[in-house]
Formats: structure tokens, sequence, C-alpha cells
């Protein structure tokens, strides 16, 4: 059972009850372009994660079946046992996420938002379970069966949802001081130097304290990364980082320096090309936040699509084991396609365009192929024809708005 998939109705509610928060308190806490960019490179994450999930547990699986150390009959004892030991090694790979550059990529995409709040917990990697997932091999050595693992990653997972928000101030000092809240979290994500590699822990805050990575919010925090990404393709929001790394690896530096900037900390360079990049202080005032400008008619435009492909996807992840394996293939590519040109159409690209199009060539192609062979109900084909009609002329109404943008 994905706990994680099943929740995806309760994150809707609660993003939707945060927006009423911050109609009535007349609070920004959202940007259209910036929310929409966080649940794509959710859907991308969930979407490459259902070719993945095998995978990832398999090594998990091997060593539980082949070289654990003891025969554990699971009690109340033995789940909180499981419990801590999730958050103690998610600690770990977190802070080493920050802390080794190679690393670092694969966890970057959910600091990229220069917002806060709950849209930006559904910001994940689509990489980052390749890394994440080794760290917890102890736990199956020791004898914690894979199950059970996964039951209460995916609750661990579930709880850092609602701290990814500005309308909680504080909890209880006890609670401020055992677990991981908004206020912890919110430094977690800030930009400004003191707050940077700062406060790891998943559900508890108490490693952090323990091992010297514990930081209080004191003054306002500025959110997103040193370089700011500049973009609202969900896709190349993985592989941004890494395409800086390649241009570092180019520069002139012995091999030796090449295998170090990969596992050193990020911004390093050799002393002879200048050394480490440190942060630099920022002020609210100075810092520009990335954004771009569309007319209001192509935003509702990119809104119902995007209301379609949630739709979409909703259905895909719920019904997964209903498609055969071609047709997974093919519905994951269209809805990555789909959140991917939205970007596009964000930032007014040309190649949007043709994008868009042949994104419904292809709907129309998919109608014509369920009537023809699959005896679809012929008039599902025809709402979706509709759809593809209402949506070309909506579209083509905008059109000259890219003219003026470079490819």
């Amino acid at each position: 059972m994905d706990y994680i998939v099943l929740s995806i109705p309760v994150f809707f509610i609660l993003i939707g009850v945060e927006l009423l928060i911050a109609k009535l308190s007349k609070t920004r806490l959202y940007r259209f372009n910036d929310a929409v960019t966080n649940i794509s490179c959710g859907i991308t994450q969930q979407i490459t994660g259902v070719f993945a999930k095998t995978i990832l547990i398999v090594g998990y699986i091997y060593i539980y079946d082949h070289w654990r150390l003891f025969e554990i009959n699971e009690n109340w004892l033995t789940w909180i046992l499981l419990f801590i030991g999730v958050d103690f090694f998610y600690y770990w790979f977190h802070r080493l996420a920050h802390e080794i550059s190679l690393f670092w990529g694969t966890h970057i995409v959910h600091h990229q938002s220069e917002e806060y709040n709950l849209s930006v917990a559904l910001r994940q990697s689509a990489f980052q379970g390749f890394v994440s997932m080794a760290f917890y091999f102890p736990l199956a050595l020791v004898g914690f069966n894979p199950i059970s693992f996964v039951t209460i990653s995916a609750f661990q997972t579930l709880y850092q949802f609602w701290i990814h928000t500005k309308a909680i101030k504080k909890m209880p000092a006890w609670f401020e001081y055992i677990f991981n809240t908004p206020s912890h979290h919110r430094v977690h994500h800030g930009r400004n130097p003191k707050y940077i590699d700062k406060n790891h822990g998943g559900t508890l805050i108490i490693f952090d304290r323990m091992f010297g990575t514990f930081q209080e919010e004191e003054e306002e925090v500025i959110y997103g990364v040193t370089k700011p990404l500049a973009s609202w393709n969900p896709v190349w929001a993985n592989f941004d980082w890494y395409a800086d790394m390649w241009n570092d690896l180019k520069k002139p530096m012995s091999w030796k320096d090449r295998v170090r900037l990969l596992f050193n900390k990020p911004g390093w360079l050799p002393d002879h090309l200048g050394g480490y990049r440190a942060p630099h202080e920022i002020k609210r005032e100075e810092n520009e936040i990335y954004d771009t400008d569309i007319p209001n008619g192509l935003n509702y435009y990119i809104l119902f699509q995007y209301l379609v492909v949630l739709g979409i996807t909703t259905i895909f992840l719920f019904n997964l084991d209903s498609f055969p394996r071609v047709q997974q293939v093919l519905i994951a590519g269209f809805i990555i396609v789909s959140i991917t040109n939205l970007g596009g159409i964000f930032e007014r690209k040309n190649w949007a365009v043709i994008l868009e199009w042949g994104r419904w060539v292809f709907v129309v192609m998919a109608a014509i192929y369920a009537l023809t062979r699959l005896s679809v109900d012929p008039i599902y084909v025809a709402v979706l024809l509709i759809l593809v009609s209402i949506s070309l002329f909506w579209f083509s109404r905008h059109r000259k708005v890219f003219h003026s943008t470079s490819m």
C-alpha cells in the first residue's frame, strides 16, 4: 500500500486551507507559477518512482533475506525503535546530501523554490531515492523487515508535509525541543549564511541538537538556493546542479581535484581557481525573486490544463496495476511532457508552442486508437475531442505572446 499516493487528496485539501488562511489574513503565501512548478516536481518524482521503486527497495530486501543478524518479533517497542532508526539514518542522509556535492544534486530540487508553503513539500527530486535508500541498509542488517520499514518511512515522510508553512509560527516549547516544526524547517530552507546546512531532522530535531547542526529561527528567512534555478521547468530542475558541476569539472584542474569536487562541499573549487565559494549575506530588499509574466488568459489556460493533468496523474497512480507496461510508459511520458511544457509556457518559450500542438496531436491519435482498437464508448472519445478543440482554440489566441521569445 502506497501511503504517499493515498495521501494526495489530503495534500491538496491542506493546500486549499493554507490558501484560505492567506486570503483571510491578506498574506501572500503563493505564486501561481511557483506552486505549479513545485507540484510538477512532485509529479515527476512520483511518475519516475513508478519505474524505480522496485530497484530502490531490492537492496534492502536482499540484505534482510541473506544477511540479517536478528529475527525481530514485531511489537510496539520494535516499531518505536524502527521509527527512531529511520529518523536517525534520514538525518545522516539529509545532512550528507547538503555536505557532499554529488549528493546535493539529488536533493537541491526540494530547495529551489523561493517561496515557502505546503506546495514546497511536494517539490521533490526524481533521483534522491537512489542515494537515500543506501543509508537505511543497516536497518535491514539488524533485521527490520521491509514492509515495516516502508510503512514507517512513508509516515516519516508524511509528517514532513505540514512543516512547510509560514502560517504556523511556533509550537509549544517542549514540542519545539523534540520534534521538527515549521519554525525549524523554515531555517533549513533559508539561504541566509547562518541558516545554510542546519536542521536536517525529519520528524525529530534531537539529532540536530546532538550533532551540532541545530539553528533557532532568528532573522527573517530568505528562501531558495544560492544560485537560483530561474526556470519553471520541473525536468530541468533535476539537472541544473549537475550541469553546473560539469562546467566546473571542465575547468583546468587535476583528476584528484575533480574527484574532490564531486565529494567535497557544494561550492568547492581548488585554491588555484579561487577556492570555496562561500554564500554571501543578502538583504531582503536586495533579493530578486525569479518571476515571469504572461497574460491572465494564458494563466487560466495553464490552470485548466494542469487540472486535467492532475486528474490523469491521480487516475494513473491509483490504478497503476491495471495498465500494461507499454501503456504505463506512454501515459507517464505524456504526463512528464505535459508538465514540462506548461513550464515552458510560463517562460514563453517558442518550443512550448510546437510541443503543445504536438501534445494535442498525440491525444487525438490516442483517442482514435481507443475508439477503433479498444472498443471505448464513443461518448468518451467525443468529450476528449471537444476538450482538444477548446484547448487548441484557447491556446492559439495567445500565440503572439511567444513571438518575442527566443528558443
